[in-house]
């Protein structure tokens, strides 16, 4: 049984506006998802909007949209959003459960684009209450891939996955007939430091690895890019979403970012889907799912690119992409392990406490100082990540101190 939405041959009817929840609305994918939905105001009504802590930027969006609900997670920001959102009728609200129930509010669909494992109960709330979720957040899947494939299943949600890759997936994959698949290929940039070596890496500065040549992007999936962490989590949200075994998912370095992943069949036929590096499509895509919708983003002019090139990847220059098979292959609680350690090093990267070498050597040091075990609840799940954080947060600090 495959989690996500089925596709249609048939033409949708003519509708009502369609009802949107953005969680993490002042994030890169927020934004975008913004952009789309100003448009073509006569589509979509904003029903709520979420941020951690950007109240200023929140409140403008909120406003812009006529948004029934802003939710600002950090408490001590309350007051602000209050204050800025004074006179305008919008309903404000701040903490993790007001998060949690913005997805918990009706809403046709809801884009679930919070960072981090911070996103993953609101994604599964929203999840829960059957709604046809805009999968951004790749961590809840790799933190929680059993949990939410249950949950996906007990309600019948929709998932519409988000991230450029597995959105290329899915409209090139024959969900019907599973057997017909040889193997999936996600396809890569190699970040900014694709053609460096391990010395060159060593010195790289956070502006550096933030500086990605095709995406525009938020700092820690730009760091993710750098690392090719973010190709190890999308391998680990690949398996979830498409129920296909490790060995069927490889990872393939295409620098040009214009074809964004395939799918080969058993008959020898590889699909493809091809497009501009720009994350408008993919949201437009699950925006307007079963239809299509106008996108804001050049055609793609193959002569004009001229060439398409492809490279294995490099496990020994990138060692995350290893870490984040291994921990795929362990189960239980090594992704939690591997994510939340994650989150914890490119943080301390961008803080300038560790180097960017020793991102990866952090996310290894806690698997390898916190053995796998089962895991059975969500509960379990956020217990786990939050021993992990505790743990990786004491690595950092040593490693600073050898700095």
């Amino acid at each position: 049984m495959t989690l996500l939405a089925e596709a249609t041959t048939a033409e949708a009817p003519a509708a009502a506006p369609r009802s949107v929840t953005i969680l993490g609305s002042t994030g890169s994918i927020g934004k975008n998802t913004l952009d789309l939905i100003e448009r073509n105001p006569e589509s979509f009504q904003v029903v709520a909007l979420t941020a951690r802590r950007s109240v200023a930027l929140l409140a403008e969006q909120a406003r812009r949209t006529r948004a029934e609900l802003a939710v600002v997670a950090d408490e001590a920001c309350y007051g602000d959003l209050k204050a800025a959102l004074s006179g305008s009728g919008i309903e404000v609200a701040a903490g993790a459960q007001a998060v949690e129930a913005a997805a918990a509010r009706p809403a046709d669909f809801t884009m679930a684009a919070i960072v981090g494992a911070a996103g993953l109960l609101p994604t599964l709330t929203a999840v829960r209450r059957g709604a046809v979720v805009g999968l951004a957040n790749k961590e809840t899947l790799v933190c929680a891939g059993s949990l939410m494939t249950e949950a996906v299943t007990r309600s019948g949600a929709k998932l519409l996955p988000v991230d450029s890759e597995h959105n290329a997936i899915y409209q090139v994959l024959e969900q019907d007939k599973p057997e017909a698949v040889s193997r999936i290929i996600l396809t890569a940039s190699g970040g900014p430091f694709r053609q460096r070596s391990r010395e060159e890496m060593a010195r790289m500065t956070p502006d550096q690895a933030v500086a990605h040549p095709n995406w525009r992007m938020g700092a820690k999936i730009s760091v993710d890019s750098a690392t090719m962490m973010n190709k190890g989590l999308e391998l680990i949200e690949a398996r979830h979403l498409f129920n296909l075994p490790e060995q069927q998912i490889d990872i393939l370095v295409h620098p040009q970012s214009v074809i964004h992943s395939m799918v080969a069949y058993v008959d020898g036929s590889v699909l493809a889907q091809l497009g501009q590096p720009d994350m408008r499509t993919p949201i437009a895509y699950a925006l307007a799912w079963p239809r299509r919708m106008a996108a804001p983003v050049p055609g793609l002019d193959l002569a004009q690119i001229g060439s398409l090139t492809f490279e294995e990847p490099d496990i020994e220059r990138f060692p995350s992409m290893r870490l984040a098979r291994e921990a795929l292959c362990d189960g239980g609680t090594a992704p939690i392990t591997l994510n939340a350690a994650n989150e914890i090093a490119v943080d301390a990267f961008l803080n300038g406490q560790i180097g960017f070498l020793e991102i990866a050597g952090l996310v290894e040091e806690a698997l390898t100082a916190l053995p796998r075990s089962p895991i059975a609840s969500l509960e379990e799940v956020v217990a786990h990540d939050q021993l992990v954080r505790r743990t990786a947060i004491g690595f950092a600090a040593r490693a600073n101190g050898r700095n």
